[in-house]
């Protein structure tokens, strides 16, 4: 591709090709919940293929090769969020995994600050620890337009706390947290750690998690890296490393010989973040997710950003002209453009049986455009949203 700013008529020639079995398999449906779960690459079937070919030819002399793989996975994530080095990239099959792993450091209830607006997979961890005793939270809720305001949530830390979890990108509304330093420096103030959510930032925009100074920063390849299901990771900083804390998260790959089988009471444990591996890891992930990470790293994060809030602010612009107000495509936005409905209940359903996908989450309907949608598609996009949500007064 040439350099400089992405358009369509390079991205439809040189990335779309690159498609061409989703492409086929989905003809004539509009898709915009890249939010939600990304499109899938033509290389990843051939991935994730070479990782079963060492199993079917060498059996237990695969490990090998999928170890490799394990070691290139930590090695493409570390780059993608400037984590200082590999081992601070720790893998896991779900992001809510690498909260639990943090919260299993504490021995003492922890006091925890996070939002009313964290995804699922952490909320639910974060409620059922609380339910049984584990953490106490103090939860930061959005004012009435929605959003989450920074003073609350450093009102909420000073108040004394032990961890925050709080989300780069909130999944509902697409409120993207810009005055993270602020909260990263009243959380450490107050001797706190920080969990960041980059689930819906990284492979957004520049995510830089060494400059940030989070404590420890999850996510996964599901939605903007294109990686699918379960090819997650734990950033675990330096710092934190060095400090020798502990999680009770751990299995077998976490000593520090584990193929020697020694038991020794207590257990040695590697050095740094190998020291936060778990037992046999789900190998596949790692050859599921390279080609969407390797693409991210080829392209360019910043020209993604750039091109992303574009068609975002085009989107916006159609869904105006057909009376339907709509956010997006603003420095203060992840990916996806909202829009705010009366009722949620079968909105989806009803744009999909016109052929546009999109998801609804919480009355935000969500409509997320990436490098393959075009300026056509957003055109008839609007003119579908407009057929089926209810005009705001």
């Amino acid at each position: 591709m040439p350099a400089g700013a992405l358009d369509e008529q390079s991205l439809q020639r040189h990335v779309a090709p690159l498609f061409a079995r989703h492409r086929d398999a989905y003809a004539g449906r509009i898709y915009l919940a890249n939010h939600s779960l990304g499109r899938p690459l033509d290389a990843m079937a051939d991935d994730v293929r070479e990782g079963l070919d060492p199993w079917y030819a060498g059996m237990g002399g695969a490990w090998d090769a999928w170890m490799a793989e394990h070691d290139a996975f930590r090695a493409r994530l570390a780059r993608l969020m400037h984590a200082p080095r590999a081992d601070c990239i720790v893998p896991k099959s779900s992001a809510g995994q690498g909260l639990r792993a943090v919260l299993n450091t504490f021995d003492a209830v922890a006091r925890v600050v996070s939002t009313a607006g964290e995804f699922d997979s952490l909320d639910v961890i974060l409620r059922e620890y609380a339910r049984r005793g584990r953490i106490s939270i103090d939860w930061a809720e959005p004012r009435a337009d929605y959003r989450y305001r920074t003073d609350d949530i450093l009102a909420a830390i000073r108040r004394g706390c032990d961890l925050v979890v709080l989300s780069q990108v909130m999944f509902v509304t697409g409120q993207r947290i810009i005055d993270l330093p602020a909260i990263v420096a009243a959380a450490h103030a107050s001797s706190a750690r920080i969990v960041l959510d980059v689930y819906h930032s990284l492979g957004v925009f520049d995510v830089d998690v060494a400059a940030l100074g989070v404590d420890y920063a999850v996510g996964g390849s599901y939605k903007y890296l294109r990686g699918g299901p379960g090819a997650c990771f734990l950033f675990v900083a330096p710092d934190v490393l060095v400090s020798h804390t502990a999680t009770l998260d751990i299995g077998w790959f976490a000593k520090s010989q584990a193929l020697a089988f020694a038991r020794t009471d207590p257990p040695r444990f590697a050095e740094g973040g190998d020291g936060w591996l778990e037992s046999t890891p789900p190998v596949l992930t790692y050859f599921q997710s390279r080609a969407g990470q390797a693409l991210v790293l080829a392209i360019g994060v910043d020209r993604i950003r750039e091109h992303s809030l574009r068609l975002q602010r085009q989107l916006v612009e159609a869904l105006a002209d057909a009376g339907i107000e709509a956010i997006g495509g603003s420095d203060d936005r992840g990916a996806f453009v909202v829009v705010r409905v009366a009722e949620g209940a079968g909105i989806d359903v009803a744009l999909e049986r016109l052929g546009l996908v999109a998801d609804v989450r919480d009355q935000s309907l969500r409509l997320c455009p990436d490098i393959l949608t075009t300026a056509d598609e957003l055109a008839r996009a609007a003119v579908i949203v407009s057929q089926v949500v209810a005009r705001p007064r």
